[in-house]
């Protein structure tokens, strides 16, 4: 007897609604295409290419265009016998310094069985190793390095790339380096003299609009799903509760196939403004937990810390308010506290990773009256619920929901 069959109820081609899926058209991005074309001119003309650095929120296109564009530049550049592109893509997400990413981009020009270690060898040694396989491709060599932000102030590759030809490094490879990042200060935290050259040309990817996610949804509906399988005012609340949260187009398909798998599990041919709530929740939830795994024990304490506040309805709160809760915390439990430092950059990881909103406060009274607060963007029981699963605080997670429910926290 088979125990697996196909369930074909709800999608036609569910697949769609994933990120790997290239849709046939990028949609509701002509005014960053066209800014991001005139960035790449240089190297169809024949120029050193521009740097450019792209930022913008999670799920707003930036990728899904550099991928697009890269095809098309890599193309179109055929036609020209004196030019000749390749393009390198390396993600940055578990890279934290120009040496992890030295590497990365090493084994990623070299053939099969030619790689590196990813340690053991002194920086300057994979600078250089770096430079010959550049220079063995020649040309113009595009370097994509996403989440760009990820190797945080170690930042003397992104020095040295550029100047790579001017200190006589390279002498026939023409380099150019695309950063992208969804952390909107990271060029602020870059030496001043990387800054000039990365940032040559920035572009600015903005959140989408309801009304652009709704046409990005609705278009990928006609693919991913069944004829009629979509109710209109299901498809609609997908996008409008990706507007109201980030404005991520990645948001708003995940809503979509999770609701879609919510209409399926209750044998049901259509999806429902319910099924969409269901998936609302069940998508939070994951969001909340992966975020909250990823941080130290510390980043959980800071998390409870604040978490702690909100029970008590006292925030959005500062940075020294949060330090004074986690120190309250760590003596209850018995554990050293770190530093406030350590502390404000914890919640900054909080902030990165979309589980804290910060909040740029001025109070009218010169620099001294800039500050910054933070609090929950995502909901209390969402929060207290992951935390119960990394830290043994289950009757500490009682008390401070009945102080939740006595403060109406959402």
């Amino acid at each position: 007897m088979r125990r697996f069959q196909r369930n074909a109820s709800i999608f036609a081609d569910k697949d769609a609604l994933r990120e790997s899926y290239t849709p046939p058209e990028i949609e509701e991005r002509d005014e960053e295409i066209a800014d991001y074309m005139d960035a790449l001119q240089p190297v169809i003309d024949g120029w050193e290419p521009d740097n450019i650095f792209l930022y913008g929120n999670t799920g707003v296109g930036k990728t899904a265009v550099t991928d697009r564009l890269m095809e098309q530049l890599e193309e179109d550049a055929e036609e020209y016998d004196d030019i000749d592109v390749t393009v390198f893509s390396v993600n940055c997400k578990t890279l934290s310094s120009s040496y992890q990413v030295a590497v990365q981009l090493v084994n990623a020009m070299r053939p099969d069985g030619g790689e590196i270690a990813a340690t053991g060898h002194p920086k300057q040694t994979v600078f250089r190793m770096l430079y010959d396989e550049l220079e063995d491709i020649g040309g113009t060599v595009l370097l994509i390095l996403d989440e760009i932000d990820s190797i945080g102030s170690n930042d003397e590759l992104l020095y040295e790339l550029p100047r790579a030809r001017a200190n006589g490094n390279l002498e026939h490879t023409k380099v150019g380096i695309i950063g992208i990042s969804n952390d909107f200060k990271f060029s602020d935290q870059l030496d001043p003299r990387v800054q000039d050259t990365l940032c040559e040309r920035e572009l600015h990817f903005p959140a989408y609009e309801a009304d652009e996610l709704v046409s990005i949804v609705e278009s990928r509906a006609e693919i991913a799903l069944k004829e009629d399988a979509g109710d209109e005012g299901a498809i609609r609340l997908c996008a409008a509760l990706a507007a109201k949260d980030r404005g991520s187009a990645r948001q708003a398909l995940d809503l979509l196939r999770l609701s879609g798998e919510q209409a399926e599990r209750a044998d049901e041919d259509v999806i429902t403004e319910d099924h969409v709530e269901a998936a609302r929740q069940e998508l939070e939830r994951e969001r909340v937990e992966e975020g909250i795994r990823q941080l130290t024990h510390h980043g959980h304490l800071s998390l409870l810390s604040i978490v702690s506040l909100a029970a008590a309805d006292d925030t959005p709160a500062r940075t020294r308010t949060v330090f004074e809760r986690y120190q309250n915390v760590c003596e209850t439990m018995g554990i050293s506290p770190l530093s406030r430092r350590s502390i404000h950059n914890h919640v900054k990881d909080l902030v990165m990773l979309g589980i804290l909103r910060e909040r740029d406060n001025n109070s009218g009274s010169g620099m001294r009256g800039n500050f910054n607060t933070y609090e929950l963007d995502v909901p209390f029981d969402s929060a207290l619920s992951a935390l119960a699963g990394e830290l043994d605080i289950d009757e500490r997670a009682s008390e401070l929901r009945r102080l939740a429910d006595i403060n109406d926290v959402a």
